[in-house]
């Protein structure tokens, strides 16, 4: 496990995960988010994206956090190991819930309301974007290892785990 993705619906636990897991095995972490969104609440193009995205897959060892399904195909085929959290609808808006007006350091701004179109984004996840994660996932090359969390318990229980491994 040195080149990983962390995916996911939005407030399922993801960055958190990510920083954990990070924490635990000194790999360096990467926000899409953070490369995608800038501070004046603007985007970087696609292109541009994509061309920091490959400088970060480049290298030997990393964790990529975020969804973009547009570059999720590059990825898949960089990565060795992909942590995809399938978690219920209500626990999902939830945790996008709990982080406003908390500082983050996956996001360029702090957001003190549930954007409309942030919140419908994360309700029609599992019916608009899970099925082609999943669709993407079932071709993914062999030796690329998959672990589906169906709650936080599972991640944080993953994490307390990790110990046991060798690095």
């Amino acid at each position: 496990m040195k080149r990983v993705i962390v995916i996911g619906c939005p407030g399922a636990g993801k960055s958190t995960f990510s920083r954990k897991l990070s924490a635990k095995t000194g790999l360096p972490l990467h926000y899409l988010d953070m490369i995608w969104h800038l501070p004046d609440r603007t985007t970087l193009s696609r292109a541009e994206f994509a061309e920091r995205l490959q400088e970060i897959m480049c290298g030997d060892k990393w964790i990529i956090d975020g969804n973009y399904l547009h570059t999720l195909p590059m990825r898949l085929d960089r990565c060795d190991t992909v942590f995809l959290f399938d978690l219920p609808l209500d626990l999902c808006l939830a945790g996008a819930e709990d982080r406003l007006g908390k500082r983050r350091e996956d996001m360029p701004w702090t957001d003190n309301e549930m954007d409309p179109e942030f919140r419908q984004w994360i309700v029609d996840f599992p019916k608009l974007q899970l099925p082609v994660i999943w669709n993407l996932l079932s071709e993914r090359r062999k030796d690329v290892n998959v672990f589906t969390f169906r709650s936080r318990t599972e991640s944080d229980n993953f994490i307390a785990n990790l110990e046991s491994l060798i690095w």
